[in-house]
């Protein structure tokens, strides 16, 4: 009798040419594949059963966040090297012999039957694209999971974005310091003084709007569509003694009124702005600062074939989201009559705060497991090792683009070098 993990070979063996890319572990106990390969646990038929009914990256991830699919070990590591295997080979078309043999031995597996039903935690999104309604519940969907969870995935300041680690081999330089050194970036590229005026569009959960009210004394005043984090945000602000600095307004980026702010920021919120809206954006960005104002974008950017951020994402993690080039970007910022200043590349610094993250979530996962499930616990375990290997493998890359909105005669009142940004203290 022929054991469950040697018909799995064979059957994709009629796929993918050559040897498993990973080794694989069957319901029986049996198991197949190269020896030192990761290993991929199948649980039941029904994790094969799932990818039969949705082929491709959702039923693969939908086995996975539902336990009918496993890996031991490090999943970013597993995913890198079953990703690197296939990669390496042509996939194979079955013709009608290898499609009658396939079929024979999803039978003989127990693989053949009704479609499975969906794990718990779908966007489910309605109305028009990019809607003010269906950006609400998109960016419901995603950030207002809870206050809690988040609490328990980042760090102290909150910020839910890409760090930059100056001292990324000091043992005792910790995320916490990453996420500070980056809002003061930011903070020195927009030139923020006492009472300046900053527009940040997308706040989260206060971490730039915070920072610069508190170390730069700015007026800031805090845009986001989410209620959960308008009013944590509100409270944070009152509690550190900041409510005089800081106004948060629960509205969308079109509904921003008034201009004149000396500087604006937007930190990865226009992945959630869409392709057709972004030169509007940009148009509303250009309108609210007074001219020499600047404007600094940190945003994720992705090649022009693959916008989105793929069918799991997009399914579980943050729909309607799109990127494009960052070059792109910053065209569509100059035709709305920005002067682009600076474009800094963070992509390394993602993957090390994204591993940052997944250390923090493995080191509290029973903690999580219990306050949002376990299906939701493990969709973030699978979203952030993918993200990591996503910066990682230059699959995806996030930028700071600095921009100025100049005087009618051209002034930008920019310094000279940008020598005093990466100096600690310094004001610019």
């Amino acid at each position: 009798m022929r054991h469950a993990a040697d018909r799995l070979a064979q059957l994709l063996g009629h796929f993918v040419p050559g040897p498993l890319p990973v080794r694989v572990q069957a319901w029986d106990g049996s198991q197949a594949g190269p020896a030192h390969a990761p290993l991929v646990v199948l649980r039941s038929p029904a994790a094969l059963r799932r990818m039969l009914w949705q082929p491709g990256e959702l039923g693969l991830a939908e086995a996975y966040v539902t336990g009918d699919l496993d890996v031991r070990g490090d999943l970013a590591d597993a995913l890198s090297h079953a990703g690197r295997s296939v990669r390496d080979r042509q996939a194979a078309r079955p013709g009608p012999a290898g499609i009658a043999a396939t079929t024979a031995l999803a039978v003989r597996l127990g693989v053949v039957g009704p479609p499975p039903k969906r794990p718990d935690g779908r966007a489910r999104l309605t109305g028009g694209l990019h809607s003010v309604s269906r950006d609400r519940a998109g960016i419901s969907h995603h950030y207002d999971l809870s206050n809690d969870f988040y609490a328990l995935l980042l760090d102290e300041s909150m910020a839910y974005s890409c760090a930059y680690w100056t001292r990324p081999d000091d043992p005792a330089y910790t995320l916490a310091d990453a996420q500070r050194d980056k809002l003061d970036l930011i903070c020195r590229k927009l030139g923020l003084g006492p009472g300046d005026r900053l527009l940040d569009v997308g706040c989260g959960w206060g971490s730039l709007t915070v920072h610069a009210a508190r170390a730069y004394q700015a007026r800031v005043t805090a845009v986001t569509l989410s209620r959960a984090q308008h009013d944590f945000v509100t409270e944070r602000a009152a509690r550190e003694g900041l409510a005089g600095l800081v106004d948060v307004q629960l509205r969308h980026w079109r509904d921003i009124d008034g201009g004149g702010y000396d500087a604006a920021a937007a930190v990865e919120m226009g992945e959630h702005v869409g392709d057709a809206e972004y030169p509007a954006f940009a148009a509303k960005l250009h309108g609210s600062l007074r001219p020499g104002g600047r404007l600094l974008i940190q945003q994720m950017s992705r090649g022009a074939r693959a916008p989105g951020g793929g069918a799991f994402i997009e399914t579980y993690i943050a729909p309607d989201m799109h990127m494009r080039p960052v070059g792109r970007t910053v065209d569509i910022l100059e035709e709305a009559g920005m002067e682009t200043r600076s474009v800094e590349a963070l992509r390394e610094h993602y993957a090390t705060t994204i591993d940052a993250w997944r250390a923090t979530l493995e080191q509290r996962w029973n903690d999580v497991e219990a306050l949002v499930g376990t299906t939701t616990a493990r969709v973030w375990r699978l979203y952030l090792a993918g993200a990591s290997l996503a910066f990682s493998e230059g699959r995806m890359g996030v930028d700071q683009i600095l921009a100025v909105r100049p005087t009618r005669e051209g002034a930008s009142a920019m310094p000279a070098t940008p020598a005093a940004w990466y100096a600690p203290g310094s004001r610019t």
